[in-house]
């Protein structure tokens, strides 16, 4: 058998994770974490959380692109803002998701996320990724550090900012404070680690 045509069976023999880029650090641990070595991963921009009706055609590019090349295309997405348009577009080309609506609840719990939106609903949260890069996605991103008059508009009926902490990182913390800070929220630290993130990953796979 030719090089060419061992390296074709690898891939095919491969589950392909199309994943948002806010999550990729955490897949990337996970698959370590686990010793899986048949899993590669493919990530969409994480900023696109601004602009959620870019994501579901972008995850449909990215399944006719590798649809040939793997056997397997799980997206590692929630619903994240597209307003069941991921579904849909998902069902139409056969390909599943992992549960869940957000991030935040695949680190928290699905079901102890929801618990806990429900009862405060004005919390905003963070994850690791946003504390790191809180100034370009949320400040700068959102156009609030050129128009502070913004601020009221984003985040006016919240009261809280939660730090769902998925590494015990005292810079990121510090961070997230900071970011309580800059947009006039009270501040409470959850560590969640890895959450449900991998066993939704393996149930699907």
């Amino acid at each position: 058998m030719s090089q060419q045509a061992t390296d074709l069976n690898d891939k095919e023999s491969k589950t392909l994770l199309i994943a948002c880029g806010a999550v990729a650090r955490e897949i990337l641990a996970i698959n370590k974490i686990n010793d899986w070595n048949h899993l590669d991963i493919t990530c969409l921009p994480a900023i696109w959380h601004n602009t959620p009706d870019k994501i579901p055609g972008g995850v449909r590019q990215k399944i006719h692109e590798n649809r040939d090349i793997y056997k397997n295309i799980l997206v590692v997405y929630g619903d994240c803002g597209t307003g069941g348009e991921l579904d849909r577009v998902l069902e139409e080309e056969g390909v599943k998701r992992i549960d869940g609506v957000h991030c935040y609840a695949f680190y928290t719990g699905l079901d102890a996320f929801e618990e806990m939106h429900n009862d405060d609903i004005t919390c905003f949260y963070l994850t690791d990724y946003l504390a790191r890069h809180f100034d370009t996605l949320i400040m700068d991103g959102m156009g609030i550090s050129k128009h502070p008059e913004l601020l009221p508009m984003y985040f006016g009926n919240y009261t809280t900012l939660v730090y769902l902490a998925q590494t015990e990182d005292q810079e990121l913390q510090d961070l997230a404070q900071k970011a309580a800070i800059k947009i006039g929220l009270k501040y409470q630290y959850k560590f969640t680690g890895y959450g449900e993130l991998g066993s939704l990953m393996a149930a699907v796979n």
